[in-house]
């Protein structure tokens, strides 16, 4: 199985509203480059492991570095406090943690 980047996206996207819909108009165009990062960096992931460059120890510290990474952009957004981004952030990968999962054979998510 195969990660779609797009559709991985497109889902935490609309979890990540489904959080921060007060915010949403300040924060759309940083939700939507992070949902794309995340997405992007799970398609990695399951390409290292299907190469078997990559275990699951390996592919948790890309995933925690990326999360890190969209955590520390959405919190410079003036309003949002932490427990809203971490909601936010947790939402939209509960949302891909099956099809993410699945694909790579392990839990990750």
């Amino acid at each position: 199985m195969s990660i779609n980047a797009g559709e991985l996206a497109g889902t935490m996207l609309n979890a990540m509203q489904g959080v921060l819909s007060e915010k949403w108009p300040e924060i759309k165009e940083y939700a939507e480059s992070e949902a794309k990062k995340l997405a992007q960096s799970l398609v990695m992931i399951e390409a290292l492991k299907v190469a078997n460059k990559i275990d699951a120890e390996e592919a948790a510290l890309h995933l925690s570095i990326q999360k890190n990474a969209s955590r520390m952009v959405l919190l410079t957004i003036k309003g949002l406090g932490v427990l809203a981004v971490e909601q936010a952030l947790n939402a939209a990968l509960d949302v891909v943690k099956d099809t993410v999962n699945t694909a790579l054979g392990f839990t990750l998510i």
